[in-house]
């Protein structure tokens, strides 16, 4: 049975993950991000965001789905994981092609999220999100989700690129 309303949204399997990494990589990562607006190459060096083994080993984890967007020609355009931790849902992974941005996928994929959460009776959708991402927070409080107050740092590590400042992620969450 799918969930899901809209008909462009499924579950995302292995064979998906090469497709996913690009789109992750080119969403957040290097020259091809900067035709969006969730670009991190500002703050953080280099191409790679994620890489398909740690998409992999995300896939993998318990309670854990990855959801795709594909377009009218099957593109994965779109896609987010979905982790449920007790009774919330944690929100991470979430992109959508820099090209077509603003294009409505995103609110798309979000409302999916709400309902995968919601057919496995969670509570809250939460997320971190880097501190300093003022307009992608901005984005998030407009679609119900509220700062809680929590702060982790970012720590480099040897995927995600060289931090070109200090960062920290705030939590976000929308109560359901």
């Amino acid at each position: 049975m799918n969930i899901f309303t809209d008909t462009h949204i499924s579950v995302a399997t292995v064979t998906n993950i090469p497709a996913i990494n690009i789109l992750l990589n080119h969403a957040y990562r290097g020259e091809e991000s900067k035709k969006g607006w969730t670009t991190e190459s500002n703050i953080i060096a280099g191409e790679s965001r994620t890489n398909e083994e740690n998409i992999l080993q995300t896939m993998n984890e318990p309670y854990s789905i990855f959801l795709k967007y594909t377009d009218n020609n099957n593109v994965i355009t779109g896609c987010v994981n979905l982790q449920k931790k007790a009774e919330k849902m944690y929100l991470g992974m979430f992109a959508v092609s820099p090209a077509l941005q603003g294009a409505g996928i995103g609110k798309c994929i979000l409302h999916a999220a709400i309902e995968y959460a919601t057919a496995l009776e969670c509570t809250a959708i939460f997320m971190t999100v880097i501190s300093v991402r003022k307009e992608l927070i901005d984005w998030y409080k407009r679609h119900g989700y509220k700062d809680t107050g929590e702060r982790a740092i970012f720590t480099e590590d040897t995927v995600s690129g060289k931090h070109l400042i200090p960062l920290e992620f705030i939590t976000l969450q929308k109560l359901l």
